[in-house]
């Protein structure tokens, strides 16, 4: 690929594969769409437990393949009185009609994959159909870049449910190169999808490998054993009350906190998802000496702490992450999050494993208190609830079983993020 010169930037691409030199030519999509053909119309009463399959109006996404996860049916006798909405497999959809104001993704365009099948459509689904030479990998990659979305965006109707007319929608202009460099663009790009859905497929395998393992290797309720333990180990596991196997449980400092780097980075709930903790963006700070007196030292972070959500949505509530290594600056966390620190007889790793497992969170919602704005609970009643304990050599082992797997999912899911921001990058500078 060879970068563009400034002059003509409006005309071709600022990234572009060699041997290709020629302007693209601009066109509408009524040029290059020869049919666009609308859902039917079903009532909520239509849908049967089993059936043909219809299309989700969810099934538009930026991977290039439409997602039928949330596939509903209907009887064959209504799939043939409503034939003009017939789709079936290797098919483009698009939707233009989205509920979410900002509809994200709506215009976009994806393949129907999979086994040979018919579907049908609902309103605000269409099939599209292309003239002969239009390469249709190209223009599922070019609904998702940065110009076209910018496009759908202006050209958007309504304020509760949004949508595009049909009309307008066919008016939208498009800059095109000639066939070969639009199958040569379009190939690269599915080739991007392609490795993209694999390496989300590995991560997705792996988290429901943990999750099997986070079932199995923790005794179910009234069980003094797991149903899966490591060799060499025997006995019955002990009940044990959280608070007995902590020396610390301790909330963070309540401060109006700042967007500017005035001393101490300050962990909040958004730096912990899905277990991990990330302190690389989305960053807020306050001062090393508290203007109002509070010792700093007090609420410093350090390895093998481990940090939990005890005020927040009650989605939220109980999740964790555990502190891998010291942050190299100073870091402090705020009032919403608890700071648990164990006794010596207790592995961390092991611990944090625990507020994975189903029972911790059934026990959390017990204990949680709803709230308009944010749910909480008490120390008081998280330090009463009891789990099940093996000696530390046992723990130690569990513990480093679960870090392993976890270091494992977030190199994948690095990976995977990785990919989309080069194919991101690669979307802002392929077309014009």
């Amino acid at each position: 690929m060879a970068k563009i010169d400034d002059s003509v930037k409006k005309t071709i691409p600022e990234l572009r594969f060699k041997g290709f030199t020629d302007e693209w030519e601009e066109r509408k999509f009524k040029d290059i769409i020869e049919k666009l053909t609308g859902g039917a119309s079903i009532k909520p009463s239509d849908y049967l437990e089993e059936g043909i399959r219809t299309i989700p109006k969810g099934a538009v996404n930026s991977t290039g393949l439409a997602d039928l996860s949330g596939s509903k049916y209907i009887s064959e006798e209504f799939y043939e009185s409503n034939k003009s909405s017939h789709v079936s497999t290797n098919n483009l959809v698009t939707s233009l009609r989205d509920l979410v104001p900002s509809a994200p993704n709506m215009g976009r365009i994806v393949r129907i994959a999979g086994e040979d099948e018919d579907f049908l459509m609902p309103q605000g689904v269409y099939k599209l159909e292309l003239f002969d030479g239009m390469d249709e990998e190209f223009l599922i990659a070019f609904s998702n870049s940065d110009k076209y979305r910018k496009i759908i965006s202006s050209e958007k109707n309504g304020s509760t449910q949004v949508h595009i007319r049909n009309g307008e929608f066919l008016n939208i202009d498009i800059k095109l190169p000639f066939s070969e460099e639009q199958k040569q663009i379009g190939s690269f790009f599915k080739q991007l999808d392609n490795s993209i859905a694999l390496h989300q497929r590995k991560l997705d395998l792996l988290k429901e490998q943990k999750k099997g393992y986070l079932q199995k290797m923790f005794p179910k309720n009234g069980a003094k054993v797991p149903e899966l333990r490591f060799a060499g180990f025997a006995g019955d596991w002990e009940e044990r009350k959280l608070g007995d196997t902590l020396t610390e449980l301790k909330s963070g400092l309540s401060r109006m906190l700042s967007n500017n780097d005035i001393g101490l980075p300050v962990v909040r709930a958004n730096n912990i998802n899905d277990g991990q903790f990330n302190i690389d963006s989305d960053v807020k700070y306050w001062y090393v000496n508290d203007p109002q007196g509070a010792n700093t030292v007090n609420y410093l972070i350090r390895k093998n702490d481990i940090l939990i959500n005890f005020i927040n949505s009650e989605a939220k509530m109980g999740t964790a992450t555990i502190v891998e290594n010291t942050p190299i600056r100073d870091t402090i966390y705020t009032t919403n999050i608890l700071r648990a620190r164990l006794k010596k007889e207790y592995d961390s790793y092991y611990w944090f494993a625990l507020t994975q497992i189903n029972q911790y969170k059934i026990n959390i919602k017990i204990i949680t208190k709803p709230a308009v704005n944010q749910a909480s609970f008490t120390t008081v009643d998280f330090k009463k609830l009891n789990f099940m304990f093996p000696n530390l050599k046992e723990q130690q082992k569990i513990g480093s079983f679960f870090k392993q797997l976890d270091d494992t999912i977030a190199l994948h899911q690095r990976k995977l993020d990785l990919l989309k921001e080069q194919k991101k990058g690669f979307l802002q500078k392929m077309f014009v």
